[in-house]
């Protein structure tokens, strides 16, 4: 038996339905899970105990609703089911306190002109990010949301962007040069 009250805010609500019930029902269908939304509380619950792998399924149920609820489209929230992909969510106010001045400086950094910050970090770390509220929510790998959670954290701390840019693109290179060095080793064998 699995049972989780999620609570998202009221204006993610409809998109976590969908269209005549129908993003509610995917996850439904995907998860094996029970899906019940009252104004911005969901519970997510299953009476299987699992099995057969699908241990995981309720609780991967609870992060997709969780990924709506932060801004994701349904599409990209369901990107939670593939391979190892976790949510991450980060508190812009450990970065701006209570200043929503600062706030607003600290997410105009990280989404950038025309949404250009984070669609390259995206592209850099193979990762999904939503800027929402008072949040950035990251959906990824466990490597991706290492590089994305630190790529967010010195662009919120005032690292310069190229910097930032720079970091991401000389991990990318060493997770190539390793993935080429295990291959030779695999083809030596």
């Amino acid at each position: 038996m699995f049972e989780k009250v999620v609570r998202i805010p009221a204006d993610r609500v409809a998109v976590l339905i969908g269209r005549g019930g129908a993003t509610k029902y995917a996850i439904e269908e995907a998860c094996g899970v029970s899906v019940g939304v009252d104004g911005g509380e969901v519970r997510v619950s299953s009476s299987s105990a699992g099995g057969g792998g699908d241990e995981f399924l309720p609780f991967k149920a609870a992060e997709i609703v969780s990924a709506i609820g932060r801004g994701f489209s349904p599409g990209n929230a369901m990107l939670l089911l593939e391979g190892d992909n976790a949510l991450n969510v980060l508190d812009l106010r450990e970065f701006a306190g209570k200043s929503r001045a600062q706030m607003e400086r600290i997410k105009g950094r990280i989404i950038g002109e025309g949404g250009r910050a984070r669609r390259n970090m995206e592209s850099l770390t193979g990762t999904r990010i939503s800027v929402y509220g008072r949040t950035v929510a990251v959906i990824g790998s466990a490597a991706g949301l290492r590089q994305a959670v630190g790529a967010i954290s010195s662009l919120s701390s005032g690292s310069m962007h190229g910097a930032v840019y720079g970091r991401l693109e000389s991990a990318r290179r060493r997770e190539k040069a390793e993935r080429m060095l295990l291959w030779e080793g695999r083809d030596a064998a």
